[in-house]
């Protein structure tokens, strides 16, 4: 890919491997006067998720459970039209899937482990409960008799 901005790093030294992504151009949909009509600026982008060597084999698994509803046969597919150049349409597709990729192959975050109260807001919660009772009862009405 001429002038492309290098390579799209997913994260650390793996990167999107430019064999591997499959390119597909076509008209976009919208305004743009006869422009639109004439030039194949829509992008498709797929990468084969299933079939990839360039992804460590943990980071693979992880990403197809966690892209398991946007795959088809193991296909991952971005699509970007937001721009009127066919050039800035491919960086912004290519940005979009290492992006999805990275989230995807993100290592699961850590267990949440449980605080244990402290025992003195306890007590204080207990007492200043029992001082607020106290309190309310003190404005009633003893004995109306």
């Amino acid at each position: 890919m001429e002038g492309m901005s290098g390579p799209h790093v997913i994260r650390g030294s793996v990167s999107l491997p430019e064999a591997e992504l499959v390119w597909r151009f076509s008209r976009s949909s919208g305004p743009g006067g006869q422009h639109v009509n004439t030039t194949d600026t829509a992008v498709e982008l797929r990468f084969d998720l299933a079939r990839t060597e360039a992804l460590p084999e943990v980071w693979k698994r992880r990403a197809l459970e966690r892209l398991a509803g946007r795959l088809s046969d193991g296909v991952v597919t971005v699509r970007a039209s937001e721009h009127r150049s066919q050039w800035r349409n491919r960086e912004a597709a290519a940005v979009r899937l290492a992006a999805l990729l990275a989230e995807a192959t993100a290592p699961p975050p850590r267990p949440r482990r449980p605080t244990r109260i402290p025992r003195g807001i306890n007590e204080r919660r207990l007492r200043d409960k029992k001082q607020r009772s106290e309190t309310k009862r003190g404005r009633s009405p003893k004995n109306w008799d």
